[in-house]
């Protein structure tokens, strides 16, 4: 079966997550800086089968686009142009920043694992792409 990728898009870096072949649980993949995130896209779908694109979309409380959304519009114009036969689809990822952070706590990483930001990046990508396949199971 084919592959769903998660992604949370940063302007510094994104976290890439991926599904297992029977789309049961999500896994980090690495952090990737952003402006290499094309060349990485493109890597892996040359060696891994990619059925769609779980793409963490910012929104506020309040159920509108934040600030950042700006950054991840211009991101899913590029996957849409460089993909154009892989699926993408939007995820909210509201709070799957501090989720990511308390997740490496209670999995018992040091304080000094958890100031790595790239280990969140990461972790956020599985949450979002967990979520999204949790609601469509």
């Amino acid at each position: 079966m084919d592959r769903l990728v998660g992604i949370d898009y940063g302007k510094k870096r994104t976290g890439i997550a991926v599904s297992d072949p029977l789309r049961i649980f999500a896994s980090p993949l690495e952090t990737v800086p952003t402006t290499k995130i094309m060349e990485f896209l493109k890597d892996y779908s040359d060696k891994e089968k990619v059925e769609k694109f779980v793409v963490g979309y910012p929104i506020n409380m309040d159920n509108k686009p934040s600030e950042a959304a700006r950054y991840v519009d211009t991101f899913l114009k590029q996957l849409k142009k460089k993909f154009p036969d892989i699926e993408i689809v939007l995820e909210d990822e509201r709070f799957t920043s501090v989720l990511a952070f308390q997740s490496l706590i209670d999995s018992g990483v040091k304080k000094k694992g958890r100031r790595d930001k790239s280990a969140v990046d990461k972790v956020s990508a599985a949450l979002i792409l967990q979520t999204f396949m949790n609601r469509k199971n």
